[in-house]
């Protein structure tokens, strides 16, 4: 019970994503004494959940080329050092963005920064939608606990080996100034070898799953590498590259895009590399006799199956992720579109598709063969035993 609430956790903490400022402030002048003489573990920023107990005002402003409403909202500090503290706070945004609007007895996240000459500003966050989130992680237990029994909760328990190493391994490596591409070959070592056992179980399908992922990701490192050179890519084809590199500016960008590419064809070989093992596994099981060209032709026509489903499958994953600024470059009729395809952005997402993809292909053959060997060597073992034994 105890592992089955860390995987609770460590699901939703996956699907909190990093909020984005609303732009509204407090005033806090009547705050400035307290806070010049307090103690803080973080000098620079404070977060604390608050609710709104009533709306003072609400302005429409349409003076500038974009109309903003502005409201006026009472709170009650829920969190924190200011624990059931009413404060009167402003809040703004642009009318087309309505969703923002804030009503009363939302809960709120409320965040405070504290400057080098020590004033203090006050801003909302974001709205608070972690109970909903928690909701959906028990959801998707359930769902996983009745659909799958057990191996369902291996699974999860395999996850949280893979968020584990993720967290406590990789990221803070990669940020400390490893190498990003070694650290994430490393840690997707590790997780192959881990997670794959907690959740399918130690046995010779897992093990031949395994073999078929270690080669399978060399081959595809190797394929990234080359063409992410060949590219002339620098991984700067994204907002949030360019958000933390003046932060973490010792990061080798290329090295982190490359470290991307590999952890994401990780994702996909698991998958296809088991389902591989598993069903020739079955095929020998059910007829002993098969021999290897048969075990492998067989596992092939179902191998070729799958591939066709996630081929698709990895597009439309990056391109759903990648849809807001692919919208921003359909609608610029200003470049032309071979520009656009040039861009670093989408030549970067090119480029992990296609890598993805050309991994799924690779890994059909290399899994297919190895399990093909491994099963009809056994099996032709018992065979030729059986038969001395009735000879006999």
């Amino acid at each position: 019970m105890r592992s089955l609430w860390c995987i609770v956790g460590l699901v939703v903490a996956l699907c909190v994503s990093v909020p984005a400022s609303l732009g509204a402030s407090i005033d806090a002048d009547s705050l400035q004494q307290q806070a010049d003489t307090e103690v803080w573990t973080d000098p620079h920023q404070d977060f604390a959940r608050a609710i709104v107990l009533s709306q003072e005002d609400e302005i429409l402003d349409d003076r500038g080329a974009e109309p903003f409403i502005r409201q006026t909202l009472r709170i009650r500090i829920l969190t924190g050092i200011y624990t059931d503290r009413e404060f009167t706070m402003s809040h703004e945004f642009e009318r087309r963005q309505y969703n923002r609007h804030i009503e009363i007895g939302e809960t709120i996240v409320v965040e405070r920064l504290q400057r080098a000459d020590g004033s203090v500003s006050f801003f909302i966050q974001e709205k608070y939608r972690l109970p909903w989130i928690i909701v959906l992680g028990f959801l998707f237990v359930g769902i996983a606990f009745l659909t799958g029994g057990i191996v369902g909760l291996r699974s999860l328990l395999g996850l949280l080996v893979s968020i584990g190493i993720l967290g406590l391994y990789i990221v803070p490596q990669i940020i400390n100034g490893a190498d990003p591409l070694s650290t994430s070959l490393i840690g997707s070592s590790l997780i192959a070898c881990l997670s794959i056992y907690v959740a399918h179980g130690y046995n010779r399908r897992t093990t031949i799953a395994l073999l078929g992922i270690i080669i399978t990701l060399g081959l595809s490192t190797l394929l990234a590498f080359t063409f992410v050179h060949l590219g002339k890519l620098f991984g700067m084809g994204s907002e949030e590259v360019m958000f933390f590199s003046g932060r973490l500016e010792w990061i080798n960008l290329r090295g982190l895009l490359l470290g991307g590419i590999v952890i994401g064809a990780l994702g996909v070989l698991d998958d296809i590399t088991t389902a591989q093992s598993a069903t020739v596994d079955e095929l020998s099981r059910a007829n002993p006799d098969l021999t290897f060209h048969e075990l492998y032709g067989r596992g092939m026509s179902v191998g070729r199956e799958h591939v066709a489903s996630l081929i698709n499958t990895l597009a439309l994953a990056y391109a759903g992720a990648s849809l807001p600024l692919l919208l921003l470059f359909y609608s610029d009729k200003y470049y032309p579109t071979w520009v656009t395809f040039n861009s670093e952005f989408l030549a970067e997402e090119i480029v992990r598709t296609l890598v993805g993809s050309a991994t799924l292909l690779l890994a059909v053959p290399i899994s297919t063969w190895l399990a093909a060997y491994s099963f009809q060597k056994g099996n032709h073992s018992k065979v030729t035993k059986k038969h001395a034994c009735c000879h006999h």
